[in-house]
């Protein structure tokens, strides 16, 4: 066979099988020990062919006497898919007798890049603390060793692994020792700055570049949307004269992952006017916004463009619609999502777990996850905590318990989480004492999270005994959250307590402590209108305090008699009933009644907080009242009220 064929068939090599094809042609033909074409096969496999990395090491393993090519190759392709196993090749590399060169070092760092460090990664540590506390920094060492530690090329990885790291010091160590630093380093210790919240020092870094690239102005715009700091995001946004996708992308994507969601769906759409193509990364932004607001219409127009430009076989924009339908509370259109994708990751599965779960459907969650396993998709660790997570929301503890114990048949170790979902399964259920123990009895010193989640049950509960020896463990931890406050508060005062209820609020006057404020939203027409129970009375607001005048005085009219427990003040009944009458999901309610007129559809509500008594109690009515489903998605899941009653029988 000649090498030209050979080279005409690597051309056409896009698959794990077609690579196999090409590998059994060469045993056939004599080729399987000519170095080069052996070099081919593991380079494909270890760099070119999606999931082949375990060919890779087989076919590595066959290999008599690989050169450092080979070694490289391997070492490269581990990089990217276990970087434990391209350290270990590394040292089976030195005891082989092979040297590292330039390109090993290069991969090697990039490997460790992705492993992350033993202790938080801008703490200022003693060189050698460093070296013992992460394989990044002793291998570091073996590149000094071998005099690559001033090669251009492996300086620039030192520094983008530190970065990656979040290692700020030995970042500007190494990049500080580099004679002719390229963009790539500035960008990288950049990022490092960032990642050790040091923005006086990255903006100082960007403003001594001696250029600047795109990627650089992305890093800004990545740093501080990564902290928070959207207006300084913006800034750098709009001052850039030329902008790529990635600079849209990486706007779009931080407005959305910090709420910002209007905000992110107004860029996605101006992305489009200014003549650039959305790719994957701008459509699952987009569609997490969507996913938020709870604004499903939005998210159809995204999923009809999805299908138009063909990206609906790309697996991560298919979990985001799937993802974006459950949220939205359309459970139809997410199975059908499910269903249609050829190519399932096990991000994919969880994804529809956690979607039935949040919808009350913990027995369909539990069957899905033997289907995955029945497909030879193997569950990590979030996996089970969106199980614990449906066996809690669907009152089944004795099975809840069981899963956490399945844990070790795939050698998972519980992490916190997975503590505070079983805290959650005995707190929901009413077994507040035996929650407690457990949280006593955790094997690793529980976190303020897993107190406040039997805090809240005993919010539910009204269990004021176990709430104030909680309470005493939030303290010492947290003692300036404003929720144990509220919690607290809560249960104080369904006890009829108002004097600690006083004394309560009277110290979080002093500690300039606030609560979260409530608000709701309803997606009507394709607009999201938001609402609090401190909007002005003008325009979309007068229009839902009028329309929820005429509800309420209906709902009375077939018996409604307001649950004024669940305003927790020490005020008359008449205020009480008309302080419930303001909260935020009742509004949104009659907003939609009221634009939605005669048509027919489910109104749909995403609220901040947990839904109250009261309010869950108005819902149930008017579905049956006004012969209309609702869907209310609150803090932690979906209510589907229809005809008069919750899919959540009334235990959320």
């Amino acid at each position: 066979m000649s090498q030209s064929s050979m080279n005409s068939m690597f051309r056409d090599c896009k698959t794990l099988k077609d690579l196999k094809r090409i590998h059994a042609h060469t045993i056939k033909t004599g080729f399987m020990y000519d170095p080069l074409i052996l070099g081919k096969l593991l380079l494909f496999a270890a760099t070119s062919i999606p999931d082949a990395i375990d060919y890779a090491q087989l076919l590595f393993a066959q290999i008599p006497s690989p050169d450092p090519f080979m070694w490289n190759t391997l070492i490269r392709g581990q990089a990217d898919n276990n970087p434990h196993d391209s350290i270990k090749t590394y040292y089976s590399m030195i005891e082989d007798g092979i040297k590292p060169d330039n390109f090993t070092f290069a991969f090697i760092f990039k490997a460790c890049a992705g492993l992350q460090p033993l202790r938080n990664p801008c703490t200022k540590l003693h060189p050698h603390e460093q070296s013992t506390r992460h394989p990044g920094a002793q291998l570091h060492t073996h590149a000094i060793k071998h005099g690559f530690d001033s090669h251009l090329y492996v300086q620039t990885t030192l520094v983008s692994m530190y970065a990656s790291l979040g290692n700020a010091t030995p970042a500007r160590q190494v990049f500080n020792e580099m004679p002719w630093p390229n963009v790539v380093s500035w960008n990288a210790v950049l990022g490092a700055c960032f990642k050790c919240r040091d923005v006086k020092g990255a903006k100082e870094l960007f403003e001594r570049m001696p250029w600047q690239n795109l990627t650089s102005w992305n890093t800004m715009i990545a740093g501080y949307m990564k902290l928070g700091d959207i207006i300084e995001a913006e800034k750098v946004f709009n001052e850039m004269n030329e902008r790529d996708l990635v600079s849209w992308n990486t706007m779009i994507a931080g407005y959305s992952q910090n709420a910002w969601c209007h905000e992110a769906l107004l860029l996605f759409s101006k992305l489009q006017a200014f003549g650039l193509r959305p790719n994957e990364v701008s459509l699952t932004g987009a569609l997490s916004a969507c996913a938020q607001l709870g604004a499903v219409e939005y998210g159809r127009v995204i999923h009809g463009f999805v299908n138009k430009a063909g990206f609906d076989h790309i697996v991560s924009v298919n979990n985001a619609l799937l993802d974006m339908y459950a949220k939205c509370g359309s459970m139809d259109d997410a199975r059908m999502v499910f269903n249609l994708m050829s190519e399932k990751s096990l991000v994919t599965w969880t994804a529809m777990m956690a979607s039935l779960a949040m919808h009350g459907h913990g027995i369909d969650a539990i069957s899905l996850f033997h289907d995955m396993e029945a497909s030879g998709t193997s569950p990590d660790e979030v996996t089970f905590i969106v199980i614990l997570y449906a066996c809690s929301h669907a009152g089944m503890v004795q099975t809840g318990l069981e899963y956490f114990k399945m844990m070790d048949n795939y050698r998972l170790v519980p992490t916190m989480e997975h503590y505070g979902c079983i805290v959650d399964l005995y707190g929901r259920a009413g077994l507040l004492k035996q929650a407690y123990k457990f949280i006593v009895s955790m094997p690793i010193e529980p976190n303020a999270v897993v107190w406040r989640s039997l805090l809240g049950a005993c919010s539910i509960h009204n269990d004021i005994e176990i709430a104030v020896r909680v309470r005493e463990h939030l303290l010492e931890m947290e003692p300036q959250y404003p929720g144990d406050y509220v919690l607290l508060s809560n249960i104080y005062a369904m006890g009829g307590h108002w004097k600690d209820v006083a004394s309560l609020r009277r110290s979080m006057n002093q500690q300039r402590i606030r609560k979260t404020p409530g608000w709701s939203a309803i997606e009507v027409d394709k607009v999201v209108y938001g609402f609090t129970v401190r909007d002005e009375l003008s325009g979309v607001a007068k229009e839902a305090h009028l329309k929820l005048g005429e509800i309420m005085s209906r709902l009375r009219g077939k018996g409604y008699v307001a649950e004024i427990v669940n305003v927790l003040h020490d005020i008359d009944g008449e205020e009480k009933e008309e302080a419930l009458s303001k909260h935020s999901e009742k509004l949104a309610l009659a907003f939609g009644l009221s634009r939605m007129g005669e048509r027919k559809g489910i109104l749909r509500i995403v609220k901040n907080l947990r839904v109250c008594g009261d309010c869950h109690t108005v819902m149930k009515l008017v579905s049956s009242v006004y012969e209309r489903e609702v869907l209310v998605r609150d803090r932690s899941r979906f209510h589907l009220f229809k005809d008069g009653s919750c899919n959540c029988h009334d235990y959320w």
